[in-house]
């Protein structure tokens, strides 16, 4: 009993002190007016000029990412399971342009890269994988346009953002150079631009080179996806039974030279 009171007595004890120690006293006539803590609105406004630029950039990136996303890492986008297995099924059946007008009505990575191999296969089995290449090539560059905008952003935010620091600054010291220290909220005022400007370009790189990255390595996955699933898709081929033909509506615009037949009809004459 007596270890309970005393244990009581301790906890009181202190709980009294914390509360005296975090205690603020009541405001009396004649002190300083309590710190004004700002906004983030207010803090945006202070940022000046600058802050529209990084705001556009801030939109863009936002943009920029929310596209990537749905484009690249989306399956339906870029390999669809429903059009593999249904160009393996006609591969398997031999219909080849019923695999090629499949592939040209879809939109995907995918089925645009096996269209290429497909309308290749009468050239070769060399000419078929060096078609797959540059079609990737293409796929890649595709839907690589948009997200090296992000690399952009990530370099030019933080420019943007030492472009404020330096007018900033150039407003701070002709503020001092004026007034001396005698005015301190004109250049508080001047060295506040300086710090949100470079903060806020900053707090937009730093995601937009994030974004950048992940989805780049994202792309080369699913491009090294296709690659793969194509590979095994024209393991065993018969291309010799491919020879000389045409799959595809492509128009064929190449013919014999013309000296080259106006030999052979002076050879049949």
């Amino acid at each position: 009993m007596k270890r309970f009171a005393l244990s009581f007595a301790l906890i009181l004890a202190a709980s009294t002190a914390l509360y005296a120690a975090d205690a603020k006293p009541a405001a009396k006539p004649g002190d300083a007016p309590a710190i004004h803590t700002k906004t983030l609105w207010e803090q945006v406004k202070e940022g000046g000029w600058v802050m529209f630029p990084i705001g556009a950039c801030s939109m863009l990136t936002l943009y920029l990412i929310g596209d990537g996303f749905i484009r690249i890492t989306s399956p339906k986008k870029m390999l669809p399971d429903a059009e593999v297995q249904t160009v393996k099924n006609l591969f398997r059946h031999g219909k080849y342009v019923d695999a090629y007008n499949f592939c040209k009505g879809k939109d995907s990575a995918f089925s645009n890269v096996a269209r290429v191999a497909i309308s290749c296969l009468g050239e070769g089995k060399i000419a078929t994988e060096e078609a797959i290449i540059s079609e990737m090539t293409k796929e890649n560059s595709r839907i690589q346009t948009f997200v090296s905008y992000l690399s952009v952003i990530g370099v030019c935010a933080p420019m943007i953002g030492l472009l404020g620091t330096v007018t900033g600054m150039i407003g701070a010291f002709a503020v001092l150079g004026s007034s001396g220290i005698g005015d301190p909220s004109g250049l508080s005022a001047a060295i506040g631009e300086v710090l949100v400007a470079t903060a806020s370009g900053l707090f937009i790189a730093i995601p937009a080179f994030g974004s950048y990255y992940w989805l780049r390595n994202r792309g080369a996955k699913v491009l090294h996806d296709i690659q793969d699933t194509l590979a095994v898709m024209l393991r065993k081929m018969p291309y010799d039974k491919f020879a000389g033909a045409h799959i595809g509506d492509e128009e064929i615009v190449a013919a014999d030279p013309e000296w080259w037949v106006a030999t052979e009809q002076q050879n049949y004459v």
